[in-house]
């Protein structure tokens, strides 16, 4: 996890490709000689949570034994809860034991994992309790996050200045300061699409990448530019990513961006929202598509 101590970075690159969406880099170039035993631990925690952003839960659960480090074993439970949703009270019974332990409680790790979950549950009060004492750029990314879900940008923007008075030109600044004006607005939108427009042409091209850029194009209005960005991120095919196709695409975001391009350029899809019912059931898209279905039904059924 980025400290927020000076000193050599040896796992700048691997961090780096994780937060722009590299995720399948970050595990081919994992094998870093040199290490400390907590940059180990470190290592370890982002592949492993390079292979939960891929999808690989199972993967992770069998990796990840009783006798790894703490922080592996909360990635261990995000890759439970993700994978699980019927099963999640009981995840997050555990995670909660963790959190009262005295040193498992503090570790930074435990603590960025609990307030994932908790910001998954929908409970930022209790996601903050765990993240809002920062001490890490990515507890202060993660809070930036969980403001703009509140919908409180005043608060988010103070954590964002946070991590600029650590490091301006970090990745997580440099994000968190897009996902703030992309939360605002207006004439902030350009200076989000910016930011992704210089990461697109400083890194090897992401899904993450090309969605946010997707993001600012629709906010702006520009729905086919944004349409081709999608369509791109769908059939990616790069270092930093596997092939993904029509049939087994399974990034959510892409698939409900998409969706909802498809609607403004005039041209709706069932395909995008059938593919998302069945990779990802429990996303918000979907859950709003089936409520709408149902008051429709509703609506046709007291006219009958």
């Amino acid at each position: 996890m980025a400290s927020m101590a000076a000193g050599p970075d040896h796992l700048f690159n691997l961090r780096n490709s994780f937060y722009l969406g590299a995720y399948q880099a970050a595990i081919n170039n994992s094998e870093i000689p040199n290490l400390s035993q907590e940059d180990i631990v470190e290592r370890d925690c982002l592949v492993h949570r390079s292979y939960i952003a891929l999808g690989s839960y199972q993967l992770v659960i069998n990796e990840i034994d009783e006798a790894s480090a703490t922080p592996l074993q909360a990635v261990k439970l995000l890759a439970m809860y993700l994978s699980s949703p019927e099963n999640k009270e009981s995840t997050i019974a555990s995670l909660r034991e963790w959190l009262a332990d005295p040193t498992a409680g503090s570790n930074a790790t435990v603590r960025l994992i609990a307030g994932t979950i908790f910001m998954h549950e929908e409970d930022y009060s209790e996601a903050l309790k765990h993240t809002h004492s920062g001490g890490t750029m990515d507890l202060h990314a993660l809070n930036v996050q969980i403001f703009i879900k509140m919908h409180r940008s005043d608060y988010a923007e103070k954590q964002l200045r946070v991590m600029q008075q650590f490091d301006e030109d970090h990745t997580l600044t440099q994000l968190a300061s897009a996902w703030l004006n992309l939360a605002v607005g207006g004439s902030k939108i350009q200076e989000a699409y910016l930011i992704f427009q210089d990461f697109s042409e400083k890194y090897p091209m992401t899904s993450l990448i090309l969605n946010s850029k997707a993001v600012c194009c629709m906010h702006m209005g520009n729905f086919e530019e944004a349409e081709t960005l999608l369509l791109d991120a769908l059939n990616k095919v790069s270092d930093d990513e596997p092939t993904l196709s029509y049939s087994d695409a399974k990034d959510p975001e892409t698939l409900a961006n998409l969706v909802v391009c498809s609607i403004h350029v005039g041209k709706p899809s069932p395909r995008y929202l059938s593919q998302l019912k069945l990779s990802h059931p429990e996303h918000v898209l979907v859950k709003r598509a089936a409520s709408a279905e149902d008051n429709f039904e509703r609506a046709l059924q007291s006219f009958a």
